[in-house]
């Protein structure tokens, strides 16, 4: 099955360079581009793409805006955006994964990273860079732990091993890494996370790492 993406920023020559780099992968495919924030939300409901690769910085509605747009459009459910940005500022990076990104990665990321990051995002998993990470986590240090009453319930209601493994998706680890650690197949350990998913209403595994800090479940490292 082929993975298709939509192309959301400002510059027409990383544009170009992108789609020449995504359509050379046989499972990859450019569906539409946009110049500006406004744009992606438009070309993405007309499209529907599997991921938007989206810029922050662009003129008129930014790529925060837009992706906020298109994550809480119930039409798009099934749409994913990865943040491709020069900053990885911890504003920037708690905003993006507030308004429903999937993903953070910086430009400086080598063709192989994005092209596999796509990939992840698609698949439904969260992808974020070191930086963006220890952006991340910085942002949940710098305040007190303040729990919604929504979201601690819906972490009440996970099973001990669906807590366990939540820790573990938001301490950076892959499906692989968990299943070796807890010894476990990879099927069993993508099966907690799904309910895990389901039973806190999180979009995606980005989503979960900030429910699993927010809620106490995990605490950042010193």
């Amino acid at each position: 099955m082929t993975t298709t993406v939509l192309l959301a920023d400002d510059q027409a020559l990383l544009r170009a360079t992108f789609r020449l780099l995504i359509d050379s992968a046989a499972d990859l495919t450019v569906v539409a581009e946009a110049a500006n924030g406004a744009e992606a939300a438009t070309e993405a409901r007309v499209h529907r793409p599997d991921v938007v690769l989206m810029d922050i910085r662009m003129p008129g509605t930014d790529g925060l805006a837009a992706t906020e747009a298109i994550c809480s459009d119930p039409d798009l459910a099934r749409t994913r955006v990865l943040i491709l940005t020069t900053f990885e500022t911890d504003e920037y990076v708690a905003r993006a994964l507030r308004a429903g990104a999937s993903g953070f990665l910086g430009k400086d990321a080598g063709p192989d990273t994005l092209l596999d990051g796509i990939r992840t995002v698609a698949a439904g998993d969260a992808l974020l860079s070191p930086t963006a990470t220890r952006h991340l986590i910085a942002t949940f240090l710098e305040g007190p732990v303040l729990p919604s009453a929504a979201a601690g319930r819906a972490v009440a209601d996970l099973t001990p091993r669906e807590s366990e493994i939540t820790t573990l998706v938001a301490e950076g680890l892959t499906n692989d890494e968990i299943a070796t650690r807890l010894t476990l197949s990879p099927l069993t350990v993508r099966t907690h996370v799904q309910r895990a998913l389901t039973k806190t209403g999180s979009r995606d595994r980005a989503q979960l790492v900030a429910l699993a800090y927010r809620t106490g479940l995990i605490r950042p490292p010193a």
